[in-house]
């Protein structure tokens, strides 16, 4: 059984009357890892998160050559509604994605669509609810919650139908620092307990405390893919990718280079504090 969540072959698309979106992409991310997808505005990031869904090309249109393969089938002429069941997404403008007057119906909408009975809404309306931290809201108009909140139902109503692959496209652009990381913090939390693929395409230094790999784009292309630390590594080696790594990283990377010496996988700034102070205390000497 193959270890690859999706795979993407030779891949190109441009929307209609555009010129190309993404170039020759070859693509892999790994089952049950915490994937995050950076790059600079108008890399192509978000087009590569539609494309593992179907969306692109399917309902966008445009022009395309190669594959995408979600956990061992190709995508090609299948429907969106059925790509939905094994791959959920979560797009940046949340509100447009909803449908309902209430979380319960918000939820139950895709649920009741792909033919589950009452008796398995109802539970599964619940049980989302409570994997996001919003039990009981059932009967709550959307009006009534705040922005953070919704952003956490729609990621209830997705979760609902048990995706193996959940791929988020900038899930907390609408969020303050502290609502950013609320919600990433739960999100990782989910991805342990339900042992999912998750792919998100946001800031990295919000993804840091998380990620297991980094894809890095750029004009289109994948320019850096694989485990998180090789692929910081990479990007630090080339100068115009090295702004899009974390800001702890390029910290981190410079230090290496300057004082040529290894430091640890920081994932928060306590980690970094903690090394630097027993490495370079006495004199700055490592």
């Amino acid at each position: 059984m193959s270890d690859t969540a999706i795979r993407i072959t030779d891949f190109y698309f441009a929307y209609l009357n555009s010129d190309l979106v993404l170039k020759d992409i070859n693509l892999e991310i790994q089952k049950g890892s915490f994937t995050a997808i950076a790059g600079p505005s108008g890399a192509g990031k978000t087009t590569l998160c539609k494309a593992m869904t179907g969306i692109v090309p399917h309902y966008y249109g445009g022009r395309y050559h190669g594959s995408v393969e979600v956990l061992g089938e190709d995508i090609r002429g299948r429907k969106i509604s059925e790509i939905a069941m094994r791959v959920g997404i979560m797009m940046d403008d949340y509100e447009s994605q909803m449908v309902s007057l209430t979380a319960g119906e918000e939820i139950a909408f895709g649920l009741l669509n792909h033919g589950f009975s009452p008796e398995e809404v109802d539970k599964r309306v619940s049980q989302a609810l409570a994997d996001v931290g919003l039990p009981g809201r059932e009967n709550y108009q959307l009006d009534e919650l705040s922005g953070g909140q919704r952003q956490r139902l729609l990621l209830a109503s997705v979760l609902a139908c048990r995706p193996e692959v959940l791929i988020l496209d900038e899930p907390v652009s609408a969020l303050d620092p502290d609502g950013a990381r609320s919600l990433y913090a739960l999100l990782y939390k989910i991805y342990q307990q339900h042992r999912m693929t998750v792919v998100v395409e946001h800031d990295l230094n919000y993804l840091l405390p998380y990620m297991t790999d980094l894809v890095l784009i750029s004009g289109g292309e994948a320019r850096v893919q694989g485990r998180f630390e090789a692929a910081a590594r990479a990007a630090f080696a080339q100068e115009d990718l090295r702004e899009n790594l974390p800001e702890l990283w390029l910290v981190k990377l410079g230090l290496e280079e300057k004082y040529q010496v290894r430091l640890g996988s920081w994932r928060t700034e306590e980690e970094a504090e903690k090394e630097l102070l027993q490495k370079f205390q006495g004199g700055g000497k490592a």
